[in-house]
Order: C-alpha cells, then structure tokens, then sequence
C-alpha cells in the first residue's frame, strides 16, 4: 500500500470536517464528488448555494451529503464577524471592515476553522498562495513553538531508490521567497517533525546548497552553514546536516566521496531547499522529468490546519490535499 492510499485508510477511520472555500469551482466539486463518495471526509463547501448545486448537477457530482455555507446568508456570519473584530481591532480594523472582509470567502472559512466548526481549510485552486496565508496568520495564526509557516510537497517518485524508496518531503517550495538561516533552521525543523507525524518517517535532512562541506564559499552558501548549526543546536535529536549538493544528500556513492562523516549524506528523504525560486523549480522538475507524484503545497507551522493547492492542480490533488489535511488534523500536525 502506498502513502496516499494508507493515508486514505486512515482519514476514512476517522473522518473530519474539512471546509473547500472555493467550492463553486469546478475541480473542487468533482473532488468532493469523491471524497463524500469514499467517506475520506466530511465536507462543508463555501459560496453560493445556487451556484454550486447548479455547477455539480452539471458535472454530474453528488454533493448531497456536502454542507453549503455562502458567508452573505450564513447564520455564523455575525459570530465570525465579531470574532474577526476582536481579534484584529488593536490593528486599527472597524467592525464594518471587519464584516467586509469576513463575506470573503477565504476569511470566512478560516474563521470557521479558528472557531473549532471545522477541522481543516483548503483552497487554492483559484486563489493564490498569498491569498490563503494573510487570513490564516491574521486569524489561525503559527503553532506554539513555530515561527513561521511553511510549505513541503510529499514527492512520491515511481521505480526510485532514493529518500524511502522515493519518498521525499520537499520544502519550502510554495511560501518563503529568502528565509534567512533562522527562518531555514526552522523550516528544517517543522519538516522533519511532519516527516515524522504523516509519513511515518525516520527523518534524515539535507540542507541543500551548491556547496557540499565548504566547497564553495560565499553569502548564499554561509545562509546555509548557519542554519544547519541553527538546527542542530535547537534540535540535536534530529539527523539534520549540510551544506549538502543534492548528488551529496540523496546518492550514497557520491556521499562517500563529498561528505563521508555526515548521517546524513547518501541517504536524505526530506530536502531544504536555501530559497523559494530553487524550491519551486526543484519539485516541478522531479515531478514532471521522473512523473513523480507531488501532493501539495502543504503548509506547515499554523496552529490548525490549513492548506494550499496549486492552480493548476486537478480533482485527484484536490482528494490528496484533503486526505493529508484529515490526517493533519487527526495527528495534531
């Protein structure tokens, strides 16, 4: 059985409420179609309720057992109203801007997260990264302990010997454009720790470079090295190493030659990467070069679960992406 199917099992053993803000589009309604289908979920759908039936009789999905929530007739509209108020009134925000921003449906579904209605957000498949981060730090906000969020894809590569038979956590490949080795330091710890919780993993992290045990100097290659004592010093219990070249992390062979006293070199499943453009370009690559499977953006750092998608996700990422955000919930990840 393989991740996602063992993660489906276990999201079906105890299903959660999982709120799609985005749910009169149409990729979210032929997912839904599904995961009501599967029981993987529970499901709450946000915007309007005329449109959505409208849009999935049309799809043909069966959206029957989905709660619709539009935030212009919901009876939690003044209840989030007034929570968002308070939460944000230090910021100088009124109680008519309040209500403005609250009809939006992305705020309104994190404040139903924030208020314990659901278990776990996800969007993403209209909006952009940035929409989904500014309710949830203003309202969800980082988990005791995180300093900031970040954003891993669960890299499932077919016939590979790399990481767990090639099972990779990538990350930050979706939020932080240039972490500094503080916010490094801790993106690598908050991956490991996911690694551990939802994959199951014994966490082995490379933080990659151009640079593999000073090979090269340089700034970029210093932000490196300081975020790799960063962690080892907050975090000794965790197999966290680098700088490391990505032939170095994931190539035994190639670790004996470049970094033969590292835990860690040869044989890395969660890769850092030292910047978002490096991350980013690196998960396309595998995936779309090696047709390797890439569920994410996931977020990682809030206090409850939310998540990200692609924009150019489909249905079946859509299924994927809840199916972690159950399990999220259910681990307290």
């Amino acid at each position: 059985m393989d991740l996602i199917e063992s993660l489906m099992q276990d999201a079906k053993r105890d299903k959660k409420r999982i709120i799609l803000a985005e749910g009169e589009e149409e990729r979210n309604l032929v997912a839904a179609n599904k995961i009501l289908k599967e029981g993987i979920a529970d499901l709450v759908l946000v915007g309007n309720e005329a449109k959505i039936k409208e849009n999935a009789k049309r799809l043909n999905s069966d959206i029957s057992k989905a709660e619709i929530m539009d935030p212009n007739t919901s009876e939690k509209l003044e209840e989030y109203v007034k929570g968002f108020y308070e939460l944000r009134k230090k910021k100088g925000i009124t109680m008519e801007k309040a209500e403005k921003m609250v009809r939006d449906p992305l705020y309104f579904a994190t404040m139903a997260v924030k208020n314990g209605y659901v278990d776990g957000m996800v969007s993403g498949a209209v909006h952009t990264t940035g929409d989904l981060l500014r309710p949830g730090l203003q309202i969800v906000k980082t988990a005791p302990g995180v300093k900031i969020v970040s954003g891993f894809f669960v890299m499932k590569v077919p016939d590979c010997e790399y990481g767990e038979s090639g099972l990779l956590l990538f990350a930050d490949c979706a939020v932080n454009p240039n972490p500094t080795s503080e916010e490094l330091a801790d993106i690598a710890i908050t991956t490991a720790e996911t690694a551990k919780k939802l994959c199951n993993l014994d966490p082995k992290v490379a933080m990659l470079s151009f640079s593999t045990m000073g090979s090269a100097k340089g700034e970029l290659v210093d932000k490196v090295t300081n975020a790799v004592k960063i962690a080892k010093e907050l975090r000794p219990d965790i197999d966290i190493d680098g700088e490391l070249q990505l032939d170095a992390a994931i190539e035994p062979e190639v670790a004996k030659l470049k970094a033969p006293m590292s835990k860690v070199a040869g044989k890395a499943n969660v890769l850092v990467f030292p910047d978002l453009q490096t991350g980013n370009i690196g998960y396309k690559l595998v995936q779309r070069f090696a047709k390797a499977m890439a569920i994410g953006p996931i977020c990682q750092g809030f206090a409850r679960p939310i998540n990200d998608l692609s924009r150019g996700c489909s249905a079946e990422d859509i299924v994927n992406v809840v199916t972690l955000t159950v399990v999220e919930a259910q681990r307290g990840i």
